[in-house]
């Protein structure tokens, strides 16, 4: 188990630097998938967000798809 104030600090960094354009999907897929276990109230926010972003969800619209993915990870720090 990691610290949850280093997840949802960084949770908000990856948002933040994503929702601005100054991070790559990539990069944020690779984050989420290294995600470790959590106690609640965010396991289930980190779990959600290892499903979501564990397929590369190629071929789906990128504005629709970052929508969803800024969703996934405001989830994380927002539990």
């Amino acid at each position: 188990m990691k610290r949850v104030d280093d997840l949802v600090q960084s949770a908000k960094a990856v948002h933040d630097r994503y929702a601005a354009g100054r991070m790559e999907r990539e990069i944020v897929r690779q984050w989420a998938l290294g995600l470790g276990g959590y106690a609640e109230p965010h396991a289930t926010a980190v779990t959600d967000a290892i499903a979501w972003f564990k397929p590369s969800r190629e071929g789906v619209d990128p504005v629709e798809l970052k929508i969803a993915d800024l969703a996934r990870l405001q989830a994380i720090y927002s539990a």
